[in-house]
């Protein structure tokens, strides 16, 4: 069966509001739970809106839920942290969550979170050289740490970058995510097997996740057809918990 998220965004809301969010989508039946890693509102809105960090929200998360399967965010700046101690809060997550952590990570896009913030202002092509070089450290980190993860504790890697993601998806990810319509997403899929191929992996062991804002069933079974095996739908304040019941309802025509 397909599995269902929901990703709540932290944005225009207070702590009060994204607690009692995550705690009804928790009590919905949904596989996953995320949020995302930003510093200012990233997608719409005005620039100035309420925000909260993403981590911290996550170790909430993972001791206030206890029916999701999976927490995690979507997706971290591979900029904002040392790798090191990326993996480091990764492997705590997963002990506050009971081995449920995924740890999900991208090269970062948004100028104003690094300026502001005072992190260099990285070009894309930086940023994912960046990534690249953060991953295998995340890895060796991840096999020193002791105590070691309670769970799988998998890598996702966010981004639809044909020349570069998607080959650092084939090289070091358990999961991938990906956005668009379902054209999009089938010659991604395309590009990753082509990719793993390359590298000498099998395709079929990354976890291919997609990410939605509305849960349409025609654009759901569209995403399934193209290959999707995870849809996380991503919830804006004021959290309309009819759309994640649609999205749940639907799951059994997978």
């Amino acid at each position: 069966m397909v599995k269902i998220g929901v990703q709540i965004h932290p944005q225009n809301t207070t702590m009060a509001g994204l607690r009692a969010a995550w705690q009804a989508v928790d009590d919905l039946g949904v596989d996953s739970l995320w949020t995302w890693d930003h510093f200012f509102p990233p997608l719409y809105g005005a620039a100035d809106e309420a925000h909260f960090e993403g981590w911290q929200i996550l170790a909430a998360m993972a001791v206030t839920t206890a029916n999701v399967s999976q927490i995690g965010m979507l997706v971290t700046g591979c900029c904002y942290r040392n790798p090191d101690l990326l993996a480091d809060m990764a492997r705590t997550l997963d002990h506050l969550s009971g081995g449920r952590a995924v740890l999900g990570i991208g090269s970062g896009w948004m100028d104003k979170d690094e300026i502001e913030y005072g992190y260099p202002v990285r070009t894309p092509a930086q940023r994912l050289d960046l990534l690249a070089t953060s991953l295998p450290r995340i890895r060796r980190r991840l096999a020193l740490l002791q105590p070691p993860p309670l769970g799988p504790l998998p890598i996702l890697i966010g981004g639809n970058g044909e020349r570069r993601t998607l080959r650092l998806v084939a090289q070091h990810a358990d999961m991938w995510n990906g956005y668009g319509d379902a054209d999009t997403i089938r010659a991604k899929n395309l590009v990753l097997d082509q990719w793993c191929d390359e590298v000498g992996r099998d395709a079929r062991e990354i976890e291919r996740t997609v990410w939605i804002e509305r849960a349409d069933p025609v654009l759901m079974t569209s995403l399934v057809e193209a290959g999707a095996e995870h849809l996380i739908l991503g919830l804006r304040a004021p959290y309309d918990l009819a759309e994640v019941k649609r999205l749940v309802d639907r799951r059994p025509e997978f």
